[in-house]
This record gives C-alpha cells, structure tokens and sequence, in this order.
C-alpha cells in the first residue's frame, strides 16, 4: 500500500485504539454508548477482539494509524464526506462529548486520562513502516545479499569497512536516518575528492548509518563533509600525504549537549557514540564515496588511531575563553564544528605552575617540540585545554587573545638556532633564515585553543597539524545546518 492508496476513513466517528492501553480499556463503556447514539467506526490495532462490542475492524497492518497520523490511542475523530474535521486524543469527557455531540458520556469515568502511544510510531515499528507504507524514496543502487551470506563479512570482502563491523545501511534505517534533516536527499552536499565524485545527502545518510549515527546527529555529519571536503582544507592533500594526519571535528553550541555529545572526561577517547560516529561517518564518506583508501591514495607512513574517528566536543557552556569556533568568526551559542588536519593527541603535563606566566611558559616549551623543535611557522597546532589548566589563567583574568600573546612570546627563537645544522642538527629551516633576530613557531593565527576535559587533572592534549596555509590545509570552520 502507498500513499495513493491510503485507507480512506468512513463518515462519522472514527475511534482507533488498542488493548495494550489501559485507557482504551477503560473508555470501552463509552464506545457502546456510543455506538447505540451515533454512527460510529472503531479500529483497532493489536487485538482484532477488542473491544467485544461494538464490533472493531482491524488494523493489524497499522495501514490507517500510520496514514492517519495516529500518535496516540484512543483517538477519536470526526470525519464528513471523506474529510477530517476535528480530532482529540486520550481520554477527556468535555472533549469528546463536544466532538460526538453526546452528552454525559463515561459519567462514572474520571473526567480525563492520558492515552498511549500508538503502535504506528512504537520505534521498533515506525521504520519499517516508513519503508512500506511511505515507499522506499531512495536512489541509491540496491546489493542483494544472498540468503547465506554474512551480510557484515561481505561488507569488509568488499572494501565498505574501516576495519571495524559497520552497519548495514538498509531502506528503513537510511530513511530513518533522513528525518534527522530538513534537507532533501537528492540535494548535493558537495564534490568529494580524491574521485571529485558528487555526494548527495542521501549518499551521506548512508555513510552515517554505517557508522552507528543516530539521526540527530546527521546535520553534524553532512557539516563535517561540507567542512572538509573543499579546496580550503584540500582532503586530497591531507590523503596524499605521508604525514600521519586526518581530518580532526571539533564541535561547539547547545546541540552538542542535545544530541548528548562528550566534552568533559575522557572527550577524546572511547565510549561516547556522537562523538565516535560523527567523525567515523566523514572517514567513511571519504573512503567509500571518494576513494581514499589506505595503500591507495592514503599514503601515510604511520597513520594514527583518529583515523578512524576523531572527534569530539567543547563544553562552550563552561568555557572561560569561549569556543573555537568562536574564534572562528560563529556567534556564540551558534551549533558549529572546526576541522583541522591534524595528528593524533600528545599530551602536556604540568601540575605546579599556579601563575599564568609559569604556566605559559611552561606551555610554550611543550608547544615549540611540535614536529621538530627547529621548524617553524609551518605548522598548526590546536591546544585543548583542560579545565584545570584553564582555571590557572581565568584566576588571573587571562582571556583567549592574552594566553595566545603571552605563550606566543615564548615561542620565537633566533634563526641561528633553527636553520640546518645547528646545534649538531642537520633538520632546521633553510640557511637563508639564518640572518632573522626572530622567527615565531606558528604562522598568525596558527595557534588555536579549545576547551575539554574532566575537570580532575593538571593536564591539556596537542593536536598538532599538518604543513598549513595556502600550501597545505586550513581549518575550516562551518555552523550546523539542520
């Protein structure tokens, strides 16, 4: 059955319920008066018995509750000439004697009572009745599975894993993931290299239900696409190179804590399912829809465990210095996320410095060791401040700009200690550099700070980059669109 042929309702009052419903149960004296005073249709969705009497016709394959839009049982509607023109839900004696036009009805009844749920949005039902009753609206190319294969051991024989089981991206779940958008799933979200292969949010959609989204984490998904999938963070290059880099998701705003996003103790690791399957969804959309495969176009030395997933949220709501994303340019309070090509988390340590001016120093030292102590302003780097830490600087009224000044202070170093062969070191900067008073680490802006953690430990994490700017990646900042 389809939308074209939707069960029409007959002329009357129509009253849906079932006997899993203590309300419907209880409302059952009230349809006999009914049914002695007007004309009346009861359908029911479990039991095709219930009730004894009146007689129900029923609507075990939920084909009228779902085209109905039946959410809660007992409803009652009235309908003239094949058209609705009132309704009400649960019980309520004001209600329904307005609706039916009889009075005194249940006057032994309490005057109102909640319903139930109906069947036709119970969550182990509604998706596949999506599929069967709204018809599959996907274009994507079907895979028959044979009724002896192992769906999962197919999908790593044919090169759709991480390495990891994914989910097998079904009507009813890809459907089911499409209602976490307002988006339409024909609209093109963006060109995906290294294929340079158009990516729709359908195409997206199935990414995610691979990874273990849920739905209301998709709008996340397809802005982390969106974000890294252009010529500013250029992905092809961040795939192309022998650096063990990828893309990094930092997210801010309310809806992190609506979809129920990690931000405080162990944010960058395990066990959070938004954080883990925003960021594995990006890396299966790269790899299955735009090629970049390990061995192929992927051609790290090493890698890094985030390649996989890295992703993970700020706790903006608590933040002494904002958000990245804020620095960024979004207005606080806006859903959005940062990707930055960047390694896997090292961490920095220091539990004695309690004065700001230690602590940055103290910061600068760790920071000036990224990739190598004598290259400079080639690399980006993302601090991810603990709570601990940031507390130190926030006693002290130190806001975002005055951190980044004062550990950027301790940064700069004299050419002569940095060009090759300095120091006994033949890596370093080219000779010409070696004539300049002062060479910074990081190029302006290429310092950033976000904020994360549990709120016990003397402890920030690094997440170094890759070569930045115009010659490698940028971070690309995006607000969510839902």
């Amino acid at each position: 059955m389809t939308a074209s042929t939707a069960p029409l309702l007959p002329d009357g009052i129509v009253v849906v319920v079932k006997r899993e419903c203590e309300t419907c149960q209880m409302v059952v004296p009230v349809l006999r008066e009914l049914s002695e005073a007007i004309e009346l249709h009861v359908y029911t969705q479990d039991d095709p018995d219930f009730p004894d009497a009146p007689a129900a016709v029923s609507d075990s394959d939920l084909a009228v509750s779902w085209f109905h839009n039946i959410e809660t049982v007992p409803t009652v509607i009235r309908v003239a000439n094949g058209v609705e023109t009132n309704r009400t839900a649960g019980w309520m004696r004001s209600a329904w004697e307005e609706l039916t036009g009889v009075e005194d009805l249940g006057a032994d009844l309490p005057p109102m009572r909640p319903g139930c749920g109906s069947m036709s949005v119970d969550p182990d039902l509604v998706d596949g009745l999506r599929v069967r009753f709204g018809g599959s609206t996907l274009s994507s190319r079907r895979i028959e599975v044979a009724a002896a294969e192992d769906e999962f051991e197919m999908m790593f024989a044919r090169g759709w894993t991480d390495g990891l089981p994914v989910v097998p991206p079904t009507d009813a779940r890809v459907m089911a993931m499409l209602e976490g958008t307002g988006r339409a799933p024909s609209d093109i979200v963006t060109v995906v290299p290294p294929n340079l292969d158009e990516i729709t949010v359908e195409k997206v959609a199935i990414a995610a239900v691979m990874a273990g989204c849920k739905p209301e984490y998709l709008p996340w998904v397809l802005t982390a696409v969106e974000a890294a999938c252009n010529d500013e963070f250029n992905m092809h290059g961040v795939l192309a190179t022998t650096m063990p880099v990828s893309p990094v998701i930092v997210c801010s705003g309310p809806g992190t804590r609506a979809i129920g996003m990690n931000s405080g103790g162990n944010a960058l690791g395990q066990g959070n399912r938004a954080n883990l399957t925003i960021g594995r969804a990006l890396q299966l959309v790269v790899r299955n829809f735009g090629g970049g495969r390990p061995g192929e176009v992927d051609r790290a030395t090493h890698g890094h465990p985030g390649k996989v997933s890295f992703c993970f949220a700020e706790a903006d709501d608590t933040s002494p210095y904002g958000s990245l994303a804020v620095e960024h340019g979004i207005e606080p309070e806006v859903d959005a996320l940062t990707v930055f090509a960047g390694e896997g988390p090292q961490g920095f340590v220091d539990q004695l410095s309690r004065e700001p001016e230690s602590l940055a120093s103290s910061m600068a030292a760790r920071l000036q060791a990224i990739q190598h102590p004598k290259l400079v302003m080639m690399f980006d780097a993302i601090v991810v401040m603990g709570p601990e830490h940031a507390r130190v600087f926030a006693a002290a009224g130190w806001d975002r700009n005055r951190i980044l000044t004062e550990v950027n202070s301790h940064l700069n170093r004299p050419g002569t200690d940095l060009v090759r062969g300095a120091h006994g070191i033949t890596e370093g900067v080219p000779e010409a550099f070696g004539e300049a008073e002062s060479l910074p680490k990081f190029r302006p802006g290429g310092l950033m700070l976000a904020y994360a953690g549990g709120g016990a430990g003397l402890f920030s994490q690094i997440i170094a980059g890759w070569v930045n700017g115009d010659k490698g990646s940028k971070p690309v900042t995006r607000a969510v669109q839902y």
